[in-house]
């Protein structure tokens, strides 16, 4: 397949770096500057050698890329919410042209899924987007192998910074600023780790689940029941773990409700995963409990979850 990426942050310099091991070849690469454009393929160690010391990938822009020659868009844009922007405007670029898209940006699925179907109805591409909920972790693979239609609840820790900070406040004592501060050392956390911390990132996934797994309505973030995890004191997960259990900032997503917040966990429980990792759990109908664990960020394991979705597009 030929890919177009979009978005030159860790995860689309993944997908142009790791595409080739697919068996895939990018033919057109942007970033919010510049693009570069080959239907031949592009030389991807050139155009990343470029972006790191010129700070842009070619000489061409956006709409080149837009209008370029691929079969698949990856959309992997920052997340911006309500209109979803530019994010919104690429996948339309692409369905337009009866070109598949595949998401790593939240936006579109998250704040305008009902425009995303409508498009994609009207189109003959498709749009998968496996890696907008748990990066490597296959969950929305999971609900389609499972069917949607049988399963009564999903549940997770689906946020690697906020997994991290809690799970040192409670192995350490230590409180909440001081584990912040070394996340962000260690580069676990961004500078302004808001998006994490009050739990909006983790509430944008339970909204993706939620529209996957619903029939009959369409769910934004204003649909969700947040609280983040900004004010809890590492004197709570002391006392948690006198009880054998500790805290975990969850999603759930059960009878038509998201609620995000801290709720407390058995301390082996499948719920409690340690450090960066994430943890998906399904209840279904006739196969009961359903465990996916695994890496849910970083640039290398979101592209494979990209680039899993597009495989899955060439086999169509």
């Amino acid at each position: 397949m030929r890919i177009a990426v979009i978005g030159a942050g860790a995860v689309g310099s993944s997908v142009v770096e790791l595409a080739g091991e697919y068996g895939h070849d990018v033919t057109a690469f942007a970033d919010s500057r510049s693009a570069a454009v080959d239907a031949e393929g592009l030389d991807v160690d050139a155009v990343l050698d470029r972006k790191r010391t010129d700070g842009i990938v070619g000489d061409a822009d956006l709409e080149d890329a837009l209008s370029g020659p691929y079969d698949v868009l990856v959309e992997a844009t920052p997340v911006t919410l309500g209109d979803a922007e530019p994010g919104m405007t690429h996948v339309e670029a692409a369905l337009t042209r009866d070109r598949h898209v595949v998401l790593a940006n939240k936006g579109p699925v998250a704040e305008r899924y009902g425009d995303v179907r409508e498009l994609e109805a009207d189109s003959e591409g498709r749009v998968l987007f496996e890696a907008t909920v748990g990066g490597a972790m296959p969950v929305l693979s999971t609900i389609a192998d499972v069917g949607a239609d049988h399963i009564t609840a999903v549940r997770g820790v689906l946020n690697g910074t906020v997994n991290f900070v809690l799970s040192r406040m409670a192995a350490e004592g230590l409180d909440y600023e001081h584990v912040l501060a070394e996340a962000q050392d260690l580069g676990v956390a961004e500078t302004d780790p808001s998006f994490d911390v009050e739990g909006t990132d983790t509430a944008l996934k339970g909204v993706i689940l939620a529209n996957v797994l619903s029939e009959d309505r369409e769910y934004t973030l204003d649909d969700a029941e947040v609280d983040g995890i900004v004010d809890i004191p590492g004197s709570v997960l002391e006392l948690a773990r006198e009880d054998g259990r500790t805290v975990r900032l969850i999603v759930e997503v059960r009878e038509g409700e998201v609620r995000v917040g801290p709720r407390l966990v058995p301390e082996n429980a499948a719920l409690a995963p340690t450090g960066t990792y994430n943890t998906v759990q399904f209840e279904t109908e006739h196969a009961g409990q359903l465990n996916v664990s695994g890496l849910g960020a970083g640039g290398p394991e979101t592209a494979s979850a990209i680039l899993a979705d597009v495989g899955r597009l060439d086999r169509s």
